[in-house]
């Protein structure tokens, strides 16, 4: 396939990257969606548009982050270089703010009075809380318990921002049931609200938008790398859950000669429930909305999941992802719990940077390749800072000294 012209064919106008994406959803929330699919096609054309996000960006949001050079890293995996595209440095502490300031100015385009999401990490949470204050909106976060007591100060940075927390008890308790309570609430109430999805996953246009809101990390990280090295790098790695920081990094690299891995949760093991490895062992099904591969059980539902990372945590992944591996043009991989704890604690005590869990297992596949390659690049997008893991991290694996060689 030519990957030079992918932009402007992927998705197609009924949201569909090759078989996966679309809408499927109950007829009542058709007219909804549409009319956020329609808004959007409308302003991300618009010169005012674009003008007030890069101002946002700019101003608020600190952008363009970083490209860092892991010295030290580096050294302990070899000769490859392992290079990161610093999120943890954007405004609220990860990726999430590119596409929620997005939502909300078309939220404001659209005349809607409110946000609703779902957050598994808290960090689309926190992230879409800031927007919220930002645009003078009221804002509803849906997180299941698990996720609550795990990640505690996140949930109390999206109340100080006056964000409503709506705890999500039933089923597993975490972010897919996060996500089917956020949805209830937008159909209770769509004429006033816009749902803002996490990640690129949903019904169309929610995919799109948050690929295309997210875009900025890879446009960034490939022009501050080519000025820095003189070069593209040889491989370009992201975790993927739903998939939001993987595709925004990913598809400016498409028709480049790079090769590009996304990282999913192995978890603690290929057993089903034990692990949220989509890619790895999905296959095609429906859920929120949307067509894409999914984790599924002998009846045919949703299976459980699990991963250290709260943001990983979901049964299907991002329908621009399924089809990018249907291709061949992205490689798919996975590391266990423990390779990204490992990692968690090698790049804070080496580089002092502490990533957060979804990222670690990005930094731990790239050490692994590192040690592969023997020579070469490889840029990491770090999605997100670990303040939030933290208390969670030493709790059940102290400060990390087992880790270090």
């Amino acid at each position: 396939m030519d990957f030079t012209t992918y932009l402007k064919n992927y998705p197609n106008e009924k949201g569909y990257f090759g078989e996966y994406g679309g809408m499927v959803i109950p007829d009542v929330l058709m007219p909804a969606f549409e009319e956020i699919a329609e808004a959007y096609q409308t302003i991300c054309h618009s010169s005012k548009f674009i003008s007030e996000l890069r101002r946002i960006r700019k101003e608020f949001q600190g952008r363009p982050t970083p490209v860092y050079h892991c010295e030290r890293l580096s050294q302990y995996c070899g000769m490859a270089q392992i290079y990161l595209k610093r999120e943890d440095l954007n405004h609220t502490g990860a990726h999430k703010l590119n596409h929620c300031m997005g939502e909300g100015l078309l939220a404001n385009y659209m005349g809607k009075k409110k946000l609703i999401a779902e957050t598994g990490a808290g960090q689309h949470g926190v992230a879409l809380a800031t927007a919220a204050a930002f645009f003078g909106l009221e804002c509803e976060v849906h997180m299941g318990i698990v996720d609550i007591e795990k990640q505690a100060p996140n949930v109390t940075r999206m109340e100080i921002l006056g964000a409503k927390v709506v705890p999500v008890s039933h089923g597993a308790a975490t972010l897919k049931e996060a996500v089917d309570s956020a949805f209830e609430a937008y159909a209770a109430d769509y004429e006033n609200s816009i749902y803002c999805i996490g990640s690129a996953v949903g019904p169309h246009p929610f995919p799109l938008m948050v690929r295309d809101f997210q875009m900025v990390v890879g446009v960034e990280a490939r022009e501050q790398f080519i000025e820095m090295t003189g070069n593209l790098p040889d491989a370009v790695c992201a975790c993927v859950g739903g998939g939001s920081n993987s595709a925004g990094m990913f598809t400016p690299f498409v028709a480049d000669p790079v090769e590009i891995y996304g990282v999913e949760p192995m978890g603690r093991g290929e057993k089903i429930g034990d692990n949220a490895a989509t890619i790895t062992f999905g296959s095609k099904g429906v859920l929120h909305g949307f067509e894409s591969l999914l984790l599924q059980d002998e009846a045919g539902e949703a299976a459980p999941v699990y991963s250290v990372a709260s943001g990983l945590d979901y049964p299907s992944v991002g329908p621009e992802h399924a089809y990018l591996h249907q291709q061949g043009r992205v490689n798919y991989a996975s590391v266990t719990d423990e390779e990204a704890i490992e990692a968690f604690f090698k790049l804070s005590r080496m580089e002092g940077i502490i990533p957060a869990l979804e990222s670690a297992h990005a930094v731990a596949y790239a050490m692994k390749l590192a040690k592969e390659m023997k020579t070469g690049s490889i840029l990491v997008n770090l999605s997100g800072r670990g303040d939030k893991d933290i208390d969670y991290v030493v709790e059940h694996y102290g400060t990390g000294e087992q880790y270090m060689d």
